[in-house]
């Protein structure tokens, strides 16, 4: 994920005041990414690196007290970023709390970066074996905004579905010349959408 921390850290140093650096929470999806943001990509910035799970063998079979990421956070927060929670469930669960428990009425906004909201949105998890996670596609996806969006669609008609906030969403055909824009409307369209409806008109 070196890659992603990289892109976390200019995006934070480049889009951020400076006196915003050290109110700006950082959230890893475990206690290990911080360690090495810390000690690599983050050393020596003043954001506040944190961690969305910690993982604990005998939190899985029921000893030991559940850690709860909203405690992590201080009223001193201004900012709350979120890296690539999408490896573990937990992970955009632990995201839901941050949200639900804490920011919601202290209105401190949430970035969340690679999120992988789509897997969520698709139905990826079985509703019967991940509940909680499906819940999430009617509770907190509709409140995020993208606001910058690429998915490739591969094959004979490939293409691309994209969004730059705050411009509209884009379907763009892959062809000899590249990729041209077939389509824009205001919401976002679902990828099933896109594959068998609008690529495959153009």
């Amino acid at each position: 994920m070196t890659s992603s921390m990289v892109l976390i850290r200019d995006f934070c140093l480049n889009f951020l005041a400076s006196e915003q650096y050290a109110r700006t929470r950082i959230f890893f999806p475990d206690i290990n990414e911080v360690e090495a943001a810390k000690v690599g990509i983050f050393e020596g910035t003043f954001f506040k690196l944190d961690y969305l799970t910690k993982p604990s063998g005998l939190e899985d079979i029921g000893f030991g007290e559940k850690v709860r990421v909203v405690d992590h956070l201080r009223p001193t927060d201004e900012m709350i970023v979120v890296a690539y929670p999408y490896f573990n469930v937990n992970e955009m669960l632990a995201v839901e709390e941050l949200y639900t428990k804490g920011t919601a009425e202290s209105k401190v906004p949430i970035l969340v970066f690679n999120g992988e909201l789509d897997r969520i949105r698709s139905g990826y998890y079985p509703p019967f074996f991940y509940p909680k996670l499906a819940a999430l596609s009617k509770s907190l996806l509709p409140k995020f905004e993208t606001v910058y969006y690429i998915h490739n669609f591969k094959g004979s008609r490939g293409g691309a579905l994209f969004r730059a906030y705050p411009g509209p969403w884009k379907v763009f055909r892959r062809g000899s010349n590249g990729l041209v824009c077939i389509h824009e409307q205001e919401t976002m369209p679902s990828l099933k959408e896109v594959a068998l409806d609008i690529l495959m008109r153009a």
